[in-house]
């Protein structure tokens, strides 16, 4: 089961801080060394100074970014900067957000949910994860002992009854509100109704939870656990660091957004449109659609109309030229991709690495093609125009249907193949991994 407990949060004192604005971040793996300077700026008390801590050219063993996060969150509890809450609390979040023109709602709520080790329970990972970020995060576990932003996890709930729960209990309660750099607005509410904590925990008990976002950091906190407990130091199976600090939202929200994954590929030199059609030819049925920008926006349309995992649109960079492909060889996929599910082969993510990528630009005496990833078609186009990579290929996104069947199987998606908009800031609540 998916134990879900309310916790007493640390928060920022607003007398102390001021704006909440000002003192939130976006998770350390989004935020680039300008925006991290950006946040230095804003605030003495931002929630980068934890999560992402500058480096300097004095760095040491003994005196680097992990340990001055470290000081800095001991004298911000030591100065009342931030203050542990005097009851247990399930976190009501929301994030208003527009996509495209659209305006979406996104409704969940942040609790500490019981670490299980995948494959033994029922969370469920769906992306492949690197040593790197791992080793960094755990880094800082060691010199914190606290969880200094959320994962990001999706639980089914078609009938809506875990939000109703919610949503009954902050319907007369003011929430505090912050906005991000994106002009994203967040408002969160701590519930500390014992009847609603124990019904949304009765509730999400039966439930599975899938992880969107976050992976290496709820991998870092098993590691965690698990030297914590060689160590001697886990007093019993109620101890904080049995927990990790999660932010978990319906499924069937109206406002959850996957975000598509765009590829900018380099390193295949001139490549045009008449060179694509050849090295794919075979295996894609091709449509030529025009040239220039307004050929990119009407082969994703077509993209989205279609609605499947089947279509992909190809714009070569040297000609401008835009164009649609069809995947028409399952049976290339099934033999390049034997170790996976249909579902797994089925991803237009997976086809376009497998079968584009790693076999027929290959075979065409391309070198090993390279990837940048962007979300949004303005930035595609602008990446086409400026002439920064070679190829721009438009991919469907997954969903959460793909995401559930597909970690549900114990696999995990292709890397990039999922982007949940927006990201959930850090600075709004802190789980303490040593008081509980």
């Amino acid at each position: 089961m998916a134990e879900v407990q309310a916790f007493r949060g640390y928060r920022f004192d607003l007398a102390r801080v001021g704006n909440l604005s000002d003192v939130i971040a976006p998770p350390y793996d989004v935020i680039d060394p300008a925006l991290q300077q950006a946040f230095y700026d804003r605030s003495p008390f931002n929630t980068v100074r934890l999560i992402l801590n500058q480096e300097t050219p004095a760095d040491s063993a003994n005196n680097n970014r992990y340990s001055r996060a470290a000081q800095t969150l001991r004298d911000w509890i030591n100065d009342g900067v931030l203050v542990q809450d005097s009851a247990r609390c399930l976190y009501v979040y929301q994030q208003e957000f527009e996509v495209e023109g659209k305006k979406y709602t996104r409704k969940g709520f942040m609790a500490r949910v019981r670490l299980e080790k995948f494959g033994s329970g029922r969370i469920y990972p769906h992306e492949e994860t690197m040593s790197g970020p791992k080793a960094d995060r755990l880094r800082l576990f060691h010199a914190t002992n606290m969880n200094l932003s959320q994962i990001f996890g999706l639980f089914p709930d078609e009938a809506g009854e875990v939000q109703q729960s919610i949503d009954t209990a902050i319907v007369r309660a003011l929430p505090i509100q912050a906005t991000d750099h994106l002009g994203v607005v967040s408002r969160l509410w701590p519930i500390t109704d014992q009847g609603v904590i124990h019904t949304v925990a009765r509730l999400m008990s039966p439930k599975p939870v899938f992880i969107a976002d976050g992976h290496h950091r709820y991998e870092t906190a098993l590691r965690y656990l698990d030297e914590k407990q060689a160590a001697g130091e886990v007093a019993g199976t109620e101890a904080p660091p049995n927990f990790v600090l999660m932010m978990l939202v319906s499924m069937h929200d109206p406002g959850l957004v996957i975000l598509p994954t765009h590829r900018l590929v380099s390193n295949l030199g001139a490549m045009t449109a008449g060179q694509l059609r050849e090295a794919l030819g075979k295996h894609f049925e091709l449509e030529s659609i025009g040239h220039g920008p307004e050929a990119a926006r009407q082969a994703w349309e077509w993209i989205e109309a279609d609605g499947t995992q089947g279509l992909l649109g190809f714009g070569t960079v040297a000609d401008g030229m835009w164009m649609t492909g069809r995947f028409r060889s399952p049976e290339m996929m099934a033999e390049l991709a034997q170790e996976h599910s249909p579902s797994w082969q089925g991803l237009a993510v997976s086809v376009l690495q497998r079968v584009v990528l790693e076999k027929l630009l290959p075979d065409a005496g391309q070198k090993e093609p390279k990837c940048q990833y962007v979300h949004l078609l303005n930035e595609v186009n602008e990446a086409v125009a400026a002439r920064t990579c070679d190829l721009a290929v438009l991919v469907p996104p997954a969903t959460m249907q793909h995401v559930e069947q597909i970690a549900g199987n114990l696999e995990k998606m292709p890397p990039k193949s999922t982007y949940f908009y927006p990201k959930l800031l850090s600075g709004l609540v802190f789980h303490s991994l040593k008081a509980n």
